[in-house]
């Protein structure tokens, strides 16, 4: 009908607010003719109301638009006028091959009061530019991840986020001390492990600033992989025997740091602050226990 990428704005779909982009592969730029059977499909299918008009309308080509295509593109009128003039050459035995679409009665008025502004045209390299913002860039063409923006400190009130790896904290303090440690002014008197739990919640945060810079540069799922991997390299140190439970998560967090980590695609982001904080993070999921029972 039309259509080869349709971007949707609401949950309405095609009967929504869209946009459509239509692709031609061919070894010239594109010409009137072939854009306006094209053309002619929307006119047709709207008509008919198998969707609503688009919002814009992109035609998409390697060499782009020939200059006469592209000079009825940004002269409305222009176009429509040429749409009409040469249907019966471009569009009424090619718009489907069931029936032969004559330009005469409702469907003629409703091709003379369509908005032809929204048919345009759009480079490759816009293509790319935009392509360049979502997650999949780097994966299909290469050329690295963007620079990873700066990792604020963390905030100064513990998040609701933060409530079981902190808790997982304390139980490792209270098991290191043999004392029943439940905030940190309870660490007034112990500077090494005051400084270690602010340590620990800026690890946590670098990898929280890892998971959000994810969501932007790679596809779904690479950060849980990334996780994945982490767990799987430092479950046997949390499973090994430890003098107490502060031990045990200092063994992971360091081990977390030898890794070798080859197949991901946000290694070349990653940092040893990160690998520290995926393991707070799987200690926030109970996926990593420091005190065992």
């Amino acid at each position: 009908m039309g259509i080869d990428i349709a971007g949707f704005t609401d949950d309405k779909g095609l009967a929504g607010i869209w946009v459509s982009f239509q692709c031609k592969h061919y070894d010239e730029p594109l010409i009137p003719s072939r854009a306006t059977v094209e053309i002619g499909k929307v006119l047709w299918y709207s008509f008919n109301k198998h969707y609503s008009p688009p919002m814009k309308y992109y035609f998409v080509a390697p060499k782009g638009c020939g200059t006469s295509l592209s000079k009825m593109l940004s002269n409305t009128s222009s176009l429509k006028d040429y749409v009409i003039k040469h249907w019966d050459d471009h569009c009424s035995t090619e718009i489907t091959s069931k029936q032969t679409i004559s330009l005469v009665g409702e469907f003629k008025e409703y091709v003379d009061n369509f908005d032809f502004s929204i048919f345009s045209d759009t480079s490759i390299l816009s293509i790319i530019d935009a392509h360049k913002t979502t997650s999949y860039h780097a994966i299909r063409f290469g050329g690295g991840l963007p620079v990873r923006p700066h990792v604020s400190p963390p905030p100064a009130i513990l998040a609701n986020v933060e409530s079981r790896y902190i808790q997982q904290l304390f139980d490792a303090y209270s098991d290191h001390t043999q004392l029943q440690l439940s905030g940190l002014s309870n660490l007034s008197t112990r500077q090494d492990l005051t400084e270690h739990f602010h340590r620990q919640r800026e690890f946590f945060y670098h990898a929280e600033s890892l998971r959000n810079f994810a969501r932007e540069t790679v596809p779904n799922g690479t950060f849980e992989e990334l996780q994945n991997e982490i767990y799987a390299g430092v479950i046997d140190v949390e499973a090994t025997s430890h003098a107490d439970a502060f031990f045990r998560l200092n063994a992971v967090t360091q081990a977390s740091t030898q890794l070798q980590l080859t197949s991901n695609a946000l290694i070349s982001a990653v940092k040893i602050q990160d690998r520290k904080g995926i393991c707070h993070q799987l200690a926030n999921e109970d996926r990593l226990h420091w005190k065992k029972i």
